[in-house]
């Protein structure tokens, strides 16, 4: 049997930015992204690695010349990171249309952050037949820029590429699937590093870490089902302390909705007549974020994740200044209490958060749950 272990995935992590150099340096292009509505499986099909641009808590020096101060601290620390000569391997950044601020800073990125391509796809809201349109004809021009840089996307390489993510996004649903069956034997922070090793592994690396892995923990015993069954909801977690906190402090997170979660996996693969097809298949049916869904039909579904994981309360991890976040709040908050469901809000900080307020917050939260 496989060995159970996660270290090779927190070494993924730690070692990404010496790797991916090395990668780099032999003739690999690497491109960055910040949101995972950005078409990945097309920067891939192309021949390049996409990975995702991570903040990681970085103190502000050379980005606070060029940002104000009231935009989400994650892509302020993933500016910082670039400035500073973290990001040198990559050669650019695709970034799909969510956020106002994530596709105002990539034009700063551009500027100041030498890269071949600086690039924003337009991603329609709605499903239609001309949102279907106008989205092929984004994609197009995606492959006309990618091979302005030495990339080619053909039916097939596109095919063979979602295929690849296709069976990356199953077998993290796998894991989820145990998480909430009682049967993970990973902290929510373990988890995240799992996940966060494939933000910055080629995919075709990833891709067998992975499956031994799910293999190994489908094999093991039921795990502990000690503590407060709780959902965490929000955008960016690229520091598993956090989550070690709210475990630490009485909770056991049992579902999550984040984009560095449930929502890069759901669903884990399109429908349709050609590859293309299948691509814009899977924007169109994905998960939600706050920024592609009105609050009023985003909530239920919410309700419905919350219900199904057997959550007892929702934890809102928030980045600070996250105007489609907070935006969401009141309308997911009375839906959630609506059906019995009660939530905490914990905004996520440029200067991090401080342990010991969090972890006061968690328990008097998990008190309120058990009145």
């Amino acid at each position: 049997m496989t060995a159970f272990s996660i270290q090779p995935f927190i070494e993924a992590v730690h070692d990404s930015r010496e790797r991916l150099a090395a990668l780099a340096s032999r003739g690999r292009k690497v491109l960055g992204y910040f949101c995972t509505y950005t078409p990945i499986e097309f920067i891939h099909a192309a021949g390049f690695v996409p990975v995702r641009i991570l903040g990681g808590g970085t103190p502000i020096e050379q980005a606070a010349s060029l940002t104000p101060t009231f935009i989400c601290p994650y892509l302020r620390q993933a500016l910082e990171r670039a400035l500073r000569g973290e990001y040198g391997f990559l050669s650019g950044v695709v970034q799909g249309y969510t956020c106002d601020v994530a596709c105002g800073l990539i034009n700063i990125w551009e500027l100041n952050v030498p890269g071949d391509l600086y690039h924003t796809v337009p991603l329609p809201y709605q499903d239609s037949p001309d949102a279907r349109k106008y989205f092929r004809q984004a994609l197009r021009e995606l492959g006309e820029r990618l091979a302005d840089i030495g990339g080619r996307v053909t039916d097939a390489s596109l095919a063979a590429s979602l295929d690849l993510y296709g069976n990356i996004r199953r077998r993290s649903l796998d894991l989820y699937r145990l998480r909430s069956q009682g049967r993970l034997a990973l902290s929510a922070a373990e988890l995240l590093s799992v996940v966060q090793a494939g933000l910055v592994t080629p995919p075709e690396d990833y891709l067998p870490m992975l499956e031994a892995f799910v293999e190994a923990a489908e094999a093991r015993p039921q795990a502990s089902e000690r503590g407060v069954p709780v959902l965490v909801s929000g955008s960016v977690i690229d520091q598993p302390w956090v989550l070690e906190v709210i475990e630490a402090s009485g909770a056991r997170v049992v579902g999550d909705d984040l984009c560095t979660g449930l929502r890069a996996f759901s669903p884990p693969t399109g429908r349709g007549g050609d590859p293309t097809d299948r691509l814009m298949d899977r924007h169109f049916r994905r998960f939600p974020c706050p920024a592609r869904m009105k609050a009023q039909e985003r909530a239920p579904l919410l309700v419905d994740l919350a219900k199904g994981s057997r959550a007892e309360g929702v934890i809102f991890l928030i980045q600070k200044f996250c105007t489609p976040h907070l935006a969401d709040l009141p309308v997911v908050m009375e839906a959630l209490e609506a059906a019995g469901v009660r939530g905490l809000t914990v905004e996520m900080e440029e200067t991090g958060l401080n342990e010991g307020q969090l972890r006061t917050r968690v328990e008097s939260f998990l008190e309120m749950l058990g009145d």
